[in-house]
């Protein structure tokens, strides 16, 4: 586990400002085609609108001297317990038999370990499951049956995940005869959830039903890395499917050395370029992150040019302190950033 940061070591950056001013009102930024220079150290940067109070539960967690990896968890959980935020956790949308299954990460960077869960039923926070499989097994990844299993054996309870709002939404979905399903011979399959892209005046009101995954990556007052994601995936998605989330090198991937990743969106698309990973290197090769994310993308692009349809979203920090964001279409991604004496939504640039 990393080193629990002192009081002093968090709010280096932003003495004499206090926690209340740090997690600043909301300002929603239009990005740049270039890697913005954080202020300092912490720098938290998650996806979607449940980013912005994830990023402020994470740093009130490391200002009060709790871990990275305290942080990471509990800046998640408040996207998992939030019934609102219907793409992750408890109260997400279902797979096609009306049961939610929940996928999530989480990866150490100054120990290069990490802990994933995929397909879980009946547990709320699955982050916290994924950090048990990495602190208490030799294994990396668990899922289906056998994870409800280990959690349950660690003390998790279950519950039913399904909320009314989520089941109404299912039952209108299943008595549709026209209803699309995520299978092969259906054309559509990929976009039943794309949404429309929001003006950015729509934005100052969020509405959290249009996002997708939570991921996070953090860099904490020492230089280090840590980040992680939690996601119900596609609704009405095929049950077993695991999307790219819990994939690491896919969802999220840290080398602390030189960076962290994630990604949202298309997950069944962005796993086949393990998109995470591939953004890490090219920053050790020598891109920014914005850079690196925008450089994917357009990779991701060449190779598959239908692409342009579908949601694709990467962003990027460095161990220096630079982030980046980036989508393929315009319009697609809100990302939220921290950073001492700033907590805000962001519009990334697209490739397009």
């Amino acid at each position: 586990m990393s080193e629990k940061l002192s009081r002093r070591e968090f709010v280096g950056g932003v003495a004499g400002l206090g926690l209340a001013a740090a997690v600043a009102p909301a300002a929603m930024a239009q990005g740049k085609n270039k890697s913005q220079v954080g202020k300092g150290r912490p720098l938290i940067v998650s996806t979607w609108r449940q980013g912005k109070p994830a990023n402020e539960k994470a740093a009130e967690v490391m200002a009060a001297g709790g871990s990275l990896l305290d942080a990471l968890e509990e800046g998640i959980k408040t996207a998992e317990l939030d019934p609102d935020i219907m793409s992750v956790g408890y109260g997400a949308y279902p797979n096609e038999d009306g049961v939610v299954s929940l996928d999530a990460v989480i990866m150490d960077g100054a120990t290069h370990r990490a802990g994933a869960v995929g397909a879980l039923e009946k547990i709320a926070t699955p982050i916290s499951v994924a950090r048990r499989v990495m602190e208490k097994t030799y294994h990396t990844f668990l899922a289906g049956e056998h994870a409800l299993r280990f959690a349950l054996d660690e003390g998790f309870e279950p519950q039913q995940l399904l909320t009314p709002k989520a089941l109404e939404a299912w039952m209108k979905w299943k008595a549709d005869p026209k209803r699309k399903f995520h299978r092969r011979g259906d054309p559509s399959r990929r976009y039943i959830t794309r949404p429309e892209p929001q003006p950015t005046a729509a934005l100052a009101t969020p509405e959290l039903d249009d996002g997708d995954t939570i991921t996070m990556a953090i860099l904490d007052a020492k230089g280090n890395l840590a980040a992680g994601g939690s996601t119900s995936g596609l609704r009405w998605k095929v049950p077993g499917r695991v999307g790219d989330v819990p994939l690491i090198g896919s969802g999220i991937f840290v080398d602390n050395t030189v960076g962290a990743a994630g990604a949202t969106g298309d997950g069944d698309e962005m796993q086949k370029f393990c998109t995470s990973v591939v953004i890490v290197e090219r920053m050790r090769n020598g891109m920014d992150p914005q850079s690196a994310c925008e450089s994917v993308l357009q990779w991701i692009l060449d190779f598959h040019p239908d692409t342009k349809e579908i949601e694709a979203c990467v962003y990027a920090i460095s161990k220096k302190g630079e982030y980046g964001a980036a989508s393929i279409r315009p319009g697609d991604f809100t990302y939220a950033v921290w950073e001492p004496g700033v907590s805000e939504l962001r519009k990334a640039p697209s490739i397009l």
